[in-house]
């Protein structure tokens, strides 16, 4: 069973614009967040596997720090079953320390163990050391349901 396009669409709208998916559940449609907060970006030096949370092999560079990007369309452009990211992404340059990276994550918190919703591997894996600044460019950063 898959879903179909327009659920795709409206349920990724829900998750990252925070907007209202109507005709779903009561009258009001599946409601979004009271506050549409934001998700969290990470990198991984592995596969976190379908177990694993947010710090499951997230790169550790000396400076390393999750990105905060908001669940609107700021954050967030929804074409079809597709999402990216509407601005870009940037981490905190290394200042030390090196890591593999090979994987994102989309996440609940800013740190800690946290709830990973989306990972997926990056096209060419990134050698991060001193003075490098990982960045995701607009629309690079691809979630896609089907």
């Amino acid at each position: 069973m898959s879903m179909t396009n327009a659920a795709e669409t409206a349920l990724l709208t829900l998750i990252f614009n925070n907007t209202d998916w109507a005709n779903v559940g009561d009258a009001a449609g599946l409601q979004n967040s009271a506050a549409a907060g934001s998700f969290y970006i990470s990198l991984h030096t592995a596969d976190p596997g379908e177990t694993g949370n947010q710090s499951t092999s997230e790169a550790n560079y000396t400076s390393y720090a999750r990105v905060a990007v908001a669940r609107t369309s700021g954050g967030w452009t929804i074409s079809g079953n597709n999402v990216s990211n509407a601005a870009e992404i940037a981490f905190p340059a290394a200042t030390g320390g090196s890591s593999t990276v090979t994987h994102f994550g989309i996440g609940s918190a800013a740190s800690s163990t946290g709830n990973l919703f989306y990972k997926g591997a990056l096209s060419s894996s990134l050698a991060v050391s001193g003075g490098i600044t990982p960045s995701f460019a607009i629309g690079e950063l691809d979630v896609t349901l089907d």
